[in-house]
This record gives structure tokens, C-alpha cells and sequence, in this order.
């Protein structure tokens, strides 16, 4: 369920402009008035980053859900931000197109606030990131000046990449108002096929031989928890919750699908791994969309985790990490896009000893040993959140980052106190 506004954020009033000119006027009155200023999509997302401390105005920009131009033949589209991506979902299969990035609450989550957070699910893998569909981005600066970068047909320009730059930056540097879009067909097949090795080092085995597989997979998910039980396909798939679960999610053309799984079957038993389990069709997109839900929601209806936490490490590092997470709390629920090394955690309970010793400190000192980092996605108590247990300990060049923030919003107004930003 979407958090509100007001719940989360120190807002006066909430302004919707309904048109992209309408909200230049409104930041411009911000700007002068000195009034900081957070952004609203859909409000999803609203309990990811620092809690905000000093009262500001919200602005609401889910009214901003115009298509501008939609050429499907160039497999391009050009969106206001404040689309959902369920709307967006809807256009573009009009078209047999898709935007192959997996995001939660599609029906609430905005196509700015997904830009703008850098979310991307399972399918990340195969289809690749937010990032890498952006190719013209239309915002608005902490002064009111418009700004856009890209368009349909992406140039290499000197000075800022804005696509890039914008992807991510959680509001702080432009509000984003448009974005262009490249697409790609729905495909014709989807299959998963699933098996449950004996333990996490048997899955680590499987997971490095997809290094010289012939296959390639959209997706790559191991899945360990007693969590995952609740889920109908993942307990026929494992029936003893002690061992993780690993699937494989193919998309293409029927016959691209159907020789992808028997392949992958052939040279999972090279490594004695015989008994596997398959999703098709609608069923498996559905599962793979089930996945997305993680992040805001666990397997079980209604599951409401204490702290939940993301790990970027080496694809290699992965079940090294599982194993971790395991031996601090074994009740925790893990989702792992295994191919990229990204590791997302659902804790029931917040530990005895604290986020910062036992959960955060622990696991970012091995994160930063596997060449990555630990950043917290939701924690409903609001307890410990200060930067390094938010955003982890990156290896950022902060002196650079303030430094453009200031360039684009010189007054700090942008979700002021969100973001890594010390100022």
C-alpha cells in the first residue's frame, strides 16, 4: 500500500500543476520564497532515502500523465512524467511494445519517480536498466528553469548528460516533467524453470556456470527464506524451505524459449541438478511481476518486514552474502537478482543490538569486501536513519555530486536532506 504525504513528509500544502508550465510557475514561486520543495509521484516511494526535517511545500506531479508523441513504428514514446507505468504498460501494448523494466505498485508508481529512484526488477538482467531507455529527459531546476537533454534520436553534445544524470538523483537536481522513451516488442513466449538446490554452495555452482551457458536468460532469481513458502509455484518448487530456490525466466519467440529451457535443463543435469519445475505463458509473467512486488511487499499478503535493505556486490559475491544475511537473522526473507548481484532483504524484526552494529554495519563491511554497498529501501520505525546506514557506505565522489546539486539547485530546495548531499 502506497504511503501518504502527509506521513512521511513535513508539508505545509500540496500543489498539483496540472500542465508542465504550471509547475515552472510554482518553483519559481518556491525559489523565491525560499520554500523547499518535495516531489510526489506516485508515493511509492516515499519512505526510500533520509527522513526530510525542514517543512517545505509537496508537489504533487501525477496530474502531468500526458502522452506528447508516440511514433510506434521509430519504437519510441515521449510521456509526461506523472504517467504510471501500469497507464504506460497499457499504451504501449497497444502497439505490442513494452517498457521491460519491473517496478512495485505499478498502478501508483510513477514513470518520473522510477527515473528518478533508478528502480529496476528481475528482469534487469536480460533487458538491462531505467537507464538504459532514457534517451531524452525534459525537467525543472531549484530555480524554475526548464532544462531537457536526449530526444529521439540520441547525439553525443559536450557539457552534462542529463538522462544519466537525472536517472537516480531522487529529485534532488530537476524535477523531471517529460521523458522520451525507447521500446521494445512484447515478446511472443515466456517460460521460468526452477529447481531447488540442496544448499546455497550448490547454488553458487549453478549460478557460475551460467557464466559459459549457452542460454540467455532475462532474468536469474535465487530466492532463500521460509517466506518464499507462501508462495504457491515456490513451494511446489521446494518443498524443504531450508534450501534457497533458483530460477531462470526466458522471453523471446516460442522457439527461442522452448530450446533456451531444454539447453538449460541439459546442462543443469551435468551438474546433477535432475529435478526441475516450469512456469509458461501469462503464468510466468505473472510470477516474474510477483517478484517486482518484493521490494514494497513479501510473498504473503499483507507482509509488513521491520527494515528492508538492498545490496549491490559482485554477481560472484552473491551467495556469500545470503550466507551472511542468514547467519544474522535466520527468519529474514531474501530476493536475489543473482546475475547482477543485487540482494534485497526483508527482516521481520529490527535486530536487539541495532540497525547500525548488527544489520547495517555487519553486512556493509562485507558488501564494501565484494566491491559494493548496502542501502536501505524502507524501514517503517524510522529508527537510525542517518546517512550511513541510508545510503551505506559508497565510495562516492561527494565533492562532485554537491557540486553539480548546487549548479542546478543553488538554494538546496529539491527534497532538501534526502540524498546523500551533506548540505
Amino acid at each position: 500500500m502506497s504511503i501518504t504525504a502527509t506521513e512521511m513528509l513535513p508539508i505545509s500544502e500540496k500543489l498539483c500543476p496540472d500542465t508542465q508550465e504550471a509547475l515552472v510557475d510554482v518553483v519559481r514561486d518556491c525559489y523565491a520564497g525560499d520554500q523547499v520543495i518535495y516531489p510526489i509521484g506516485g508515493g511509492t516511494s516515499l519512505d526510500y532515502g533520509l527522513p526530510p526535517k525542514a517543512d517545505g511545500v509537496g508537489l504533487g506531479l501525477d496530474a502531468l500523465q500526458r502522452v506528447v508523441e508516440f511514433p510506434a513504428r521509430d519504437m519510441t514514446i515521449t510521456v509526461e512524467a506523472g504517467m504510471t507505468m501500469a497507464a504506460l504498460a497499457e499504451c504501449l501494448a497497444e502497439e505490442n511494445l513494452r517498457l521491460p523494466i519491473d517496478v512495485p505498485d505499478q498502478a501508483a508508481a510513477t514513470l518520473g519517480g522510477v527515473v528518478a529512484t533508478n528502480f529496476n526488477g528481475p528482469r534487469r538482467f536480460g533487458e538491462g536498466t531505467v537507464r538504459d531507455y532514457v534517451i531524452g529527459i525534459s525537467a525543472v531546476d531549484g530555480r524554475g528553469t526548464p532544462f531537457k537533454g536526449g530526444g529521439r534520436v540520441v547525439k553525443n553534445v559536450a557539457g552534462y548528460d542529463f538522462c544519466k544524470l537525472l536517472t537516480g538523483s531522487l529529485g534532488t537536481i530537476g524535477l523531471i516533467t517529460q521523458v522520451t522513451l525507447k521500446l521494445k516488442p512484447i515478446p511472443n513466449a515466456h517460460q521460468v524453470v526452477a529447481c531447488a538446490p540442496p544448499d546455497l554452495a550448490a547454488a553458487d555452482q549453478l549460478l557460475a556456470a551460467l557464466v559459459e551457458s549457452e542460454t540467455a536468460p532475462t532474468a536469474v532469481e535465487l530466492l532463500v527464506g521460509t517466506g518464499w513458502q507462501q508462495d504457491r509455484f515456490a513451494a511446489d518448487v521446494n518443498a524443504d524451505a531450508a534450501r534457497p530456490l533458483l530460477a531462470l525466466a526466458f522471453e523471446g519467440t516460442a522457439q527461442e524459449v522452448d530450446w533456451s529451457v531444454e539447453q538449460l535443463k541439459t546442462e543443469w543435469r551435468r551438474l546433477q541438478m535432475n529435478q526441475t519445475h516450469l512456469l509458461a505463458g501469462s503464468e510466468a509473467d505473472q510470477w516474474l511481476q510477483m517478484l517486482a512486488e518484493f521490494p514494497r511487499r513479501g510473498p504473503a499478503a499483507g507482509d509488513d518486514a521491520a527494515l528492508v535493505l538492498k545490496a549491490n556486490v559482485v554477481p560472484s559475491g552473491t551467495t556469500r552474502f545470503v550466507a551472511q544475511v542468514q547467519a544474522l537473522d535466520p527468519t529474514a526473507t531474501i530476493q536475489a537478482h543473482a546475475g547482477n548481484g543485487t540482494v534485497i532483504v526483508r527482516f521481520a524484526d529490527l535486530p536487539d543490538g541495532g540497525i547500525g552494529r548488527d544489520l547495517v554495519g555487519n553486512l556493509d563491511a562485507l558488501a564494501a569486501r565484494l566491491h559494493g554497498n548496502v542501502v536501505m529501501l524502507a524501514n517503517p520505525a524510522r529508527a537510525e536513519m542517518t546517512r550511513q546506514s541510508v545510503w551505506g557506505g559508497i565510495d562516492a565522489p561527494y565533492r562532485l555530486m554537491e557540486a553539480i546539486k548546487r549548479e542546478f539547485d543553488p538554494k538546496n530546495l529539491l527534497n532538501r536532506g534526502r540524498f546523500v548531499y551533506q548540505f
